[in-house]
């Protein structure tokens, strides 16, 4: 498991800014916006490997930030909480194996890590994306952006 989320989340953001960013840097121009997680911030129970690998993605995302911000290219990254996805079905299966709980318990339980009591949508993420990658988000370069209701507030 450690290495499957090390290979996936870090390596494969490496690999993917590694083909991308020689054409950025031939235009001057350019948007790299990384998928992290409120886990790469704080940790949480069940998740240790994700977490280091969500914690890697944004160490390069802000040490890439500034080594290339002169050439016209900003690199962020997006950290949703939990999203009502197939991911956080996987995750509610986990922690009923882990815990006990029924699905709706550990769905409740979720829901209640956020100050609204519920997930964000992967429209509320896409939206952040959609900025990051505009020309008016050209002033935000090295940001780890939460979109996860108020659960982290750092």
């Amino acid at each position: 498991m450690w290495q499957r989320h090390l290979a996936v989340n870090l390596n494969g953001t490496y690999y993917c800014t590694r083909a991308a960013l020689p054409e950025m840097l031939k235009r001057n121009w350019g948007r790299i916006i990384n998928v992290a997680s409120i886990a790469g911030k704080t940790g949480a129970l069940y998740i240790s490997a994700y977490a280091a690998s969500k914690h890697g993605v944004l160490g390069l995302t802000r040490s890439l930030a500034l080594e290339v911000a002169a050439n016209g290219i900003t690199v962020n990254a997006i950290c949703p909480g939990y999203v009502d996805t197939e991911m956080t079905s996987r995750g509610v299966q986990n922690i009923v194996a882990k815990t006990g709980k029924s699905a709706d318990e550990a769905i409740e339980s979720i829901k209640r890590m956020s100050p609204q009591n519920r997930m964000v949508t992967a429209e509320e993420v896409a939206a952040v994306a959609l900025l990051l990658a505009s020309e008016e988000g050209r002033g935000i370069n090295g940001q780890a952006i939460n979109v996860d209701g108020g659960t982290v507030l750092f």
